[in-house]
Parts: C-alpha cells; sequence; structure tokens
C-alpha cells in the first residue's frame, strides 16, 4: 500500500512540473514554435521507440528514416499547410520504397520485422503527431479536445481503476479494469462538456453540447485502444516504460501514447461536426 501511495505521488508531482510546458506551448506558442515543438515531440517518440525494440535485439529499425520523415514533415507544414495532406501520402509510399531498397540490398542485415517496426514507427508517431497542426490552422481552441479526451480518460480511469475496480480488462495491460475504463470514458466526456461551456461562453462560440459528447466519447474509446496498443509493444520488447524521462510516467511516449491514437480521429471528428 505504502508503494503505491508513493508511485502515485510519484505521478502527480512529474505531472504537475511537467503540464506547464504543454500549457505555455498550447497557450502562447506561435505557428513556428507549434510546430517545431511537434517535431521535436515526434523525434524523441520515435527515438523511445526505436530504442524500445533495440534494447532486447527484438528488431533493427532504420531510425534515420524516422527522424528524416519528422523534419521533413515539420518544413512542410512552416511552408505550406496545403500540402500536408498530400505529404503524409508521399512520406508513408516513399518510406515504403526505401525501405524495401534497404531490404534487398542489405545483404542480410535488415529482415522484414525490422522494415515492418520502422514503417508503423513513422505512421504511429510522426504521421499521427502532424495531424497536430491541421488541427492548431483551425484554431488553437481545438487543440484540447484531442488532450481531454486522451489524459482525462486515463487519469480517472487509473484513478477510479484503482479504488473500484474488480474485472480485469485484458491480459495486455493486467492493472485496467472495467470499471476503470468506463471510469474513464465517462470522465472524458464531463471534461469535454465542461471545457466546451466554457470556450462557447468566454469565445462566443456555438459548439453543440450533443456532437462534443459525441466525440470526447469515442475519442476516449481511441485513446484507450492507443494505450493497450502501447502495452503490446511493451511486453513483445520486454520492457516496462520506453524510458526514465518523466519519473512516474515513464517516457514521452508513455505519456502521449493514447494522444498519438487520437489526434487524426479528432481532427477528422471536428471537422466533420464542429470545425
Amino acid at each position: 500500500m505504502e508503494k503505491k501511495k508513493k508511485d502515485l505521488l510519484t505521478r502527480v508531482i512529474s505531472a504537475v512540473l511537467g503540464f506547464p510546458l504543454v500549457l505555455i506551448i498550447f497557450i502562447f506558442a506561435n505557428d513556428i514554435v507549434f510546430s517545431v515543438a511537434i517535431g521535436m515531440l515526434s523525434i524523441i517518440c520515435l527515438y523511445e521507440y526505436f530504442n524500445g525494440f533495440k534494447i532486447n535485439k527484438k528488431a533493427n529499425p532504420s531510425s534515420w528514416l524516422g527522424y528524416l520523415v519528422c523534419i521533413i514533415l515539420v518544413l512542410v507544414n512552416l511552408n505550406n499547410k496545403a500540402y500536408i495532406g498530400m505529404s503524409i501520402v508521399w512520406m508513408i509510399l516513399a518510406s515504403i520504397l526505401i525501405l524495401t531498397i534497404e531490404l534487398l540490398f542489405s545483404n542480410g542485415k535488415k529482415n522484414i520485422i525490422d522494415i515492418t517496426v520502422t514503417l508503423f514507427g513513422i505512421c504511429y508517431i510522426a504521421i499521427m503527431l502532424s495531424f497536430f497542426n491541421l488541427i492548431y490552422a483551425k484554431g488553437k481552441l481545438f487543440l484540447w479536445y484531442p488532450l481531454i479526451s486522451a489524459w482525462g480518460s486515463d487519469i480517472f480511469a487509473y484513478l477510479i481503476g484503482r479504488k473500484i475496480g474488480k474485472h480485469k480488462f485484458t491480459e495486455i495491460s493486467p492493472n485496467k479494469t472495467i470499471e476503470g475504463c468506463i471510469a474513464g470514458i465517462v470522465s472524458a466526456i464531463i471534461i469535454g462538456l465542461l471545457y466546451t461551456f466554457a470556450i462557447n461562453n468566454i469565445a462566443s462560440l456555438s459548439i453543440n453540447y450533443f456532437e462534443i459528447a459525441f466525440i470526447t466519447g469515442i475519442l476516449a474509446i481511441i485513446g484507450q485502444i492507443g494505450d493497450l496498443a502501447e502495452s503490446s509493444i511493451k511486453r513483445y520488447c520486454e520492457i516496462k516504460d520506453f524510458s526514465n524521462i518523466m519519473p512516474g510516467h515513464g517516457g514521452l511516449l508513455d505519456r502521449f501514447d493514447s494522444v498519438i491514437f487520437i489526434v487524426p480521429f479528432a481532427y477528422i471528428l471536428l471537422t466533420m461536426f464542429i470545425i
């Protein structure tokens, strides 16, 4: 019990120290600073992801290609946001071509697992996170919906699951419970509605509450899928966390796993119903 309290305190302190930086970037950063920040986040998360496979020699991904894609996406976004959609398609196709060539001419140093891990990392982290820039272009106020859906769900699923969780959800992540997952989704919806009420009144918007409840609920579910996907990767790599950059949370990828999964769907749903 004492260890659980200490772990919880460590998580809270780490979050309290880290959240102001997110707050500053999301509220005050201009287009250039925000794009660079997302690019740096992508590179750090990709490094943690690739290193996770390398630690126990589960794969030998082509890290350089992932970092290059992150840099290109930042440059494209800074040059002309109208080309981001097409550049994402080109990045995927070019990555497949480059990785295939590398596989064919590596003299056995690369295999299909290395190529698959590399391509998945590029799509999962670099490309998915780039959708933050598309949401930014629609308005800074909308940037918070992915975070609310991810972290609102994660925090309350953890807290409530620890208190009343009785039924295990999946063996992939033994600490997750059905009660915690449900509580997380409901909490994300409530926080999303409160945030919407605030910006509707402060910024004179007219966002439909039923639509935003639907969107945050769907995004919270997707976020939990993203969290489980990351847990599955860590189990395969035989690691507990991707790094220890955030005490109590692990690495940035451990903290942003659900956010990464949510961002593209947040952009699509917000564009369809709200923006």
